[in-house]
């Protein structure tokens, strides 16, 4: 939607958008006196500190000083990684005309909106009212009393074929307030009005009841988007180059509803999905970890930044697909992405810093690309051709200056049946290759680091290691969660017990946000889940306590994105909304739900349920956009219909497992030897599925265990496993494994004293899987009367 009078200032200029080539660095310039942002902690706005314009960090001391001098103000957000923002810093803030023209006529405020969402969140909402689309740097003009009449992304700085530059718009723009200001005024009424209609989506759209039919229309819609070709979402034929994201909250819903329903379509969308991206340019295969985007279709060159929260969140993707799968092709993938967290991401206080710029010496990607002769130098002339048909060297070159993104175009199995060896010999042979070029990369000029530690994306890391540490029992993973943890808790809060949103240098500041203390109440809900320390239950329920009487809305349900008592904005948001960080309100629900469930208290279940019935017209209308918040309604069932706390599993914060269909149990005559019992157990496995014999053969397969319930003067003797089938499954990359199928029968040895009649029960514990994939892992509780 486009205000009346845009046309005002559109009229005199086209808004540009970003360049399709990288921008040439600026020539040097003169040194400045530090301006206002020199005392900012964000590495973002230190950047901006010499700068010739007389920058003004986001505040009461800006706005007054617009308002006393009746100009406009000129707002600029952007952060650390984004390219594109270095490149406006570079050719327009460092020049000095186009600086005294801002200084001259404008009231100018730099934002790191990551400090910031909430300012970003609601100027972004105005640009993409006004203009139909969004990005950063993000340009604004607007009032002394913050409403905005004008905006756009990156401006070159000077005129040019196809754009205005940001000179003659600066002109164009204060012509308009000199002689104008009447039309500019009422533009700037209407965009604020539909910026406060936009950013309450419960008013906007209302209510409707709550089914798990919504969490279908998600799953389908999401099919409908599906890349059929490279795996991921939303390609289009219309627009063929349009970036491509992982978009891990659509991959969490699919993976939680294939977890529930059973393998199929939306499984095999994952696992290609996280194909495609694991052997594609996005992947950093030298030392794991992701960058932020794609700028192709099939993820062969990436958008170079790397962020904490992508990192986060695909490194909890990669461990539920291998829960679900057993392939161990995803738990290595995860320990990739946790070993480049602990190289490039963790601070010597135990948090975790926010992100790695996307260039080095102004160039865009400089620090990973390769040349042929580059590599052809570092490993000779015996290993050069092998590491270049791997990662796609010998092919057309994929990125600027004849250089390359490395990926690998062919799976490792395709390859090492080519070269006539095994997966592992072919990923043996690669190990030194890598690390030598590592070696070399080393020494090239680093990207910046953004290290800043943010509270809710620690929160979402903080959730990864304790995934790690619960699938794969690695206590390094534990202790990172814990340290983290510890740190947050310590440091970033106020004194009155509030969180506060970012750390640097020993300084905490800045109120905390909704999805600060949801995602650190969910990062230590996960942390509960995998050690059972109640220490953590404990902390996450004091902040999941405070983030619901200082953001809950008591009388529409659902949470705003601010805190009652935060600074007063144009407009205050409640969003259900997923996106490349997940919604906050998504987040707050499923811990509302864990902490119901955990704690037995029904007011967190009760408050969950009004917050999805707030946001129900959304879930309604476009149930894609909100993944998470679709599998928060499925555990909100499974927490309505189940009177006990349900078990933790990765997918979920809090869920029963559907009754299974695929493993039946059948007690048989129950013998007694003198104090022992002999029980037999019989299961029957549905035809085509398989579960895991005692022993499995491999540490990362979960045998078949009975157990007994502790009873009074009982003990389990022992228990007589048959010895299982061995096979070479699909599903494992080949690996022997030992299962057991069709039928099988357990003998459990009980000892009981004589006269005791005490009901016992007995759980057999197992997981089942097939050749694609596995259900989740289920137990059978058994009653046997001595």
């Amino acid at each position: 939607m486009r205000p009346l009078h845009a046309g005002l200032i559109l009229a005199l200029c086209v808004n540009s958008t970003r360049a399709d080539e990288p921008a040439k660095p600026a020539a040097a310039k003169p040194q400045h006196k530090a301006n206002r942002l020199a005392k900012e902690t964000s590495p973002y706005l230190l950047l901006h500190a010499l700068n010739p314009v007389d920058w003004y960090p986001w505040g009461p001391e800006a706005f007054a000083k617009a308002k006393a001098e009746n100009k406009p103000i000129f707002l600029s957000v952007g952060y650390s990684s984004c390219y594109w923002c270095h490149v406006m810093e570079r050719e327009s803030f460092q020049d000095e005309a186009i600086a005294a023209a801002l200084n001259k006529n404008f009231i100018c405020i730099k934002v790191d909106r990551e400090e910031r969402p909430d300012v970003d969140g609601v100027y972004m909402t105005a640009l993409q009212a006004f203009s139909g689309s969004g990005g950063w740097p993000m340009t604004m003009f607007l009032f002394p009393d913050g409403r905005p009449f004008f905006g756009g992304t990156y401006f070159p700085p000077h005129d040019r074929d196809d754009a205005s530059g940001f000179e003659s718009l600066l002109k164009i723009v204060q012509k308009a307030w000199t002689e104008k200001r009447e039309l500019l005024d009422r533009d700037a009424t209407n965009l604020t009005d539909v910026v406060k209609r936009s950013v309450d989506r419960t008013a906007a759209i209302g209510r409707v009841d709550l089914t798990l039919d919504m969490v279908k229309g998600g799953v389908k819609e999401l099919a409908e988007q599906y890349d059929s070709e490279f795996g991921g979402f939303g390609f289009s034929a219309d627009r063929p180059n349009k970036p491509k994201f992982p978009e891990p909250p659509n991959l969490v819903l699919l993976l939680d509803d294939a977890r529930r329903n059973g393998a199929g379509d939306g499984l095999a969308q994952v696992l290609k999905t996280l194909d495609h991206m694991a052997r594609g340019g996005i992947r950093d295969h030298l030392v794991g970890g992701y960058h932020r985007y794609s700028t192709k279709r099939d993820w062969s060159v990436p958008h170079f930044e790397k962020m904490l929260y992508d990192n986060a969140q695909l490194a909890s993707v990669h461990l539920q697909a291998f829960e679900q799968t057993r392939d161990v092709r995803w738990k290595t993938e995860a320990k990739a992405t946790f070993a480049f967290v602990a190289r490039s991401f963790t601070s010597p206080e135990g948090g975790f810093y926010s992100a790695l710029d996307a260039e080095s010496n102004a160039e865009e990607g400089q620090y990973y690309v390769w040349s042929r002769d580059e590599v052809a130098k570092l490993l000779g002339p015996t290993d050069a051709p092998f590491f270049r048909m791997v990662y796609g060297l010998d092919r057309e070159p994929n990125f600027e200056k004849n250089r390359f993104v490395l990926l690998e175009p062919r799976t490792r199995k395709e390859m090492a049946t080519e070269l006539r060896i095994t997966p592992d010999e072919l990923e043996a042979r690669l190990v030194p290759l890598r690390k030598t070029l590592l070696a070399a990369r080393d020494k090239r000029q680093a990207p910046l680091r953004d290290d800043k530690i943010l509270t809710s994306w620690n929160g979402l890391m903080i959730a990864a290691y304790a995934d790690g540490y619960r699938v794969l029992k690695t206590d390094e993973y534990r202790r990172a969660a814990e340290l983290a943890a510890d740190f947050l808790l310590k440091s970033l809060r106020s004194s009155d017990g509030r969180l506060l949103r970012t750390y640097r240098g020993g300084q905490a500041k800045l109120a905390g946000y909704l999805e600060d203390y949801a995602f650190l109440a969910h990062g230590l809900l996960r942390l509960h889940a995998a050690t059972g320390d109640s220490k953590r239950l404990d902390q996450a329920r004091e902040i999941a306590d405070r983030m619901i009487a200082d953001f809950g809305d008591p009388k529409h349900g659902g949470f705003f994105y601010t805190a009652g008592d935060h600074e007063s904005l144009i407009a205050r948001s409640k969003d259900p909304y997923d996106n490349a960080i997940p919604g906050a309100n998504s987040v707050a629900i499923r811990v509302l739900v864990a902490l119901g469930a955990a704690t037995k208290d029904a007011k967190y279940t009760e408050l969950a349920g009004k917050a999805l019935e707030a946001f129900s017209g959304s879930l309604n209308r476009a149930p894609s956009a909100s993944p998470l918040m679709l599998v928060a309604l499925a555990e909100y069932f499974d927490a309505k219909a189940a009177p006990k706390p349900p078990a933790f599993t990765l997918g979920t914060t809090a869920v029963t497992p559907p009754k299974s269909t695929v493993v039946t149990s059948r007690l048989g005559a129950v013998t007694r030897q003198g104090d022992t019992l002999k029980v037999p157990i019989t299961l029957t496995i549905k035809d085509g599925y398989h579960i895991y014999a005692n022993p499995a053969g491999s540490e990362d397969m979960i045998p078949t265990t009975v157990t007994l319930v502790k009873a009074a003067d009982v003990k389990l003797a022992g228990v007589d496993y048959p010895k299982g089938e061995t096979k070479a499954l699909a599903a494992n990359a080949g690996e022997k494994l030992a299962v057991y199928e069709n039928k099988v029968t357990i003998v459990a040895r009980i000892n009981v004293p004589a006269g005791n009649t005490e009901k016992l029960v007995l759980k057999v514990r197992y997981q089942a899987c097939n050749d694609r994939a596995c259900v989740a892992p289920a137990t059978i509780e058994i009653p046997v009367t001595p």
